[in-house]
């Protein structure tokens, strides 16, 4: 298969990096630490360029692209370790959202959190649907939470408007996460679909979810292998710079490597879901797979040039560190990635 991005998509990713190296600083970052929030200047900046709304269908405001249009976008993002959700809310919610409102019967529910999307003024966050229980990323300060109830005939979904306090703020590595623990009781009214069809859309949520991670995880992995080659280059030790050193080089070329690697990995399993490859599954899996093994690598190998002062707050890299190391772990980590994909290459014997 030959794959290459179009030119529209590769200039609406320059247009949103240009955006971003403005309006995302390390310091914006750093104040999301202090005051975390899910809708910022930045957030309808975004939505004005129609980055928020690109899943979201034409029919409710927005451009109804695909994950292959997206994946580039979120790549940036990471690039920045942008602190408002739009994996959660334009890479996983607007999807599943669209996939309900195709089929006609919960049209007049989910348009307008859909057009709300599109227009910057809804952020949704998703309940990890392999790990009930644990607090839901971006769940505090959300204007949607869209949830799980495992029942004994299987899963529910539900989507939750929550009021104040509903959602108990759950303290977390990175605090831009904005990790809740929704306080709710499933009722008919909130119900979205359950039976096969749950479990369908639950299934291409989290494979959407899934790469849509891998996706953040690409750009977080370049921003540290640059921080570290650019300290390399400045920091001396015996009168040169340690970038000078042969195993400094190695370091960060293993990384590199393992970068490269795992980036056309990811854009091929976006094309996949996209085209409804029968495969698509498997892909997303592999995906984050590798885009987590690449960021972990890098994040590793980024600290240990650096050294002891990586880990201080004066120092940009701990923001991406912390990031890396938080979505590593959401909507799979690594090793459960490959269990699944074996689970799956076993069951088709």
């Amino acid at each position: 298969m030959h794959f290459a991005f179009t030119d529209q998509q590769l200039e609406f990713r320059d247009a949103v990096r240009q955006v971003l190296a403005k309006e995302c600083t390390t310091d914006d970052v750093r104040a999301a630490y202090d005051a975390p929030a899910p809708r910022t200047s930045r957030w309808t900046t975004l939505a004005e360029l129609g980055v928020t709304g690109l899943t979201v269908p034409e029919a409710h405001g927005g451009f109804g692209l695909g994950m292959v249009d997206l994946v580039p976008l979120l790549e940036e993002a990471g690039r920045v370790a942008m602190p408002e959700p739009l994996a959660d809310t334009t890479g996983v919610a607007a999807p599943l959202l669209g996939d309900l409102d195709a089929d006609g019967r919960h049209a007049d529910r989910v348009g307008p959190w859909l057009a709300g999307i599109a227009a910057g003024t809804v952020t949704a966050a998703v309940a990890d649907v392999h790990t009930p229980g644990r607090p839901v990323a971006g769940a505090a300060g959300a204007d949607l939470l869209l949830l799980v109830d495992h029942t004994t005939d299987g899963p529910v979904l539900h989507a939750v408007a929550p009021d104040a306090g509903d959602v108990a703020p759950v303290s977390s590595l990175d605090p831009t996460r904005r990790l809740g623990q929704p306080a709710w009781a499933p009722r008919e009214g909130t119900v979205l679909a359950s039976g096969d069809e749950a479990v369908a859309l639950l299934g291409r949520t989290s494979d959407r979810a899934a790469v849509a991670t891998g996706a953040e995880l690409l750009g977080l992995a370049d921003a540290m292998v640059s921080l570290a080659s650019n300290y390399a280059k400045d920091r001396q030790q015996f009168g040169k710079p340690i970038g000078s050193f042969q195993a400094v080089k190695h370091l960060l070329a293993g990384a590199q490597v393992l970068l490269e690697f795992a980036r056309p990995v990811v854009y091929g399993a976006a094309w996949g879901l996209d085209s409804g490859s029968p495969d698509a599954s498997r892909g997303a899996s592999v995906a984050k797979a590798y885009a987590s093994d690449a960021a972990v690598e890098a994040a590793r190998v980024s600290l240990q040039v650096h050294g002891a002062i990586g880990y201080t707050w004066e120092c940009d890299l701990h923001l991406f560190l912390k990031r890396t190391w938080a979505l590593s772990e959401a909507w799979g980590s690594a090793g459960e990635h490959r269990m699944r994909l074996l689970d799956s290459l076993v069951a088709t014997r």
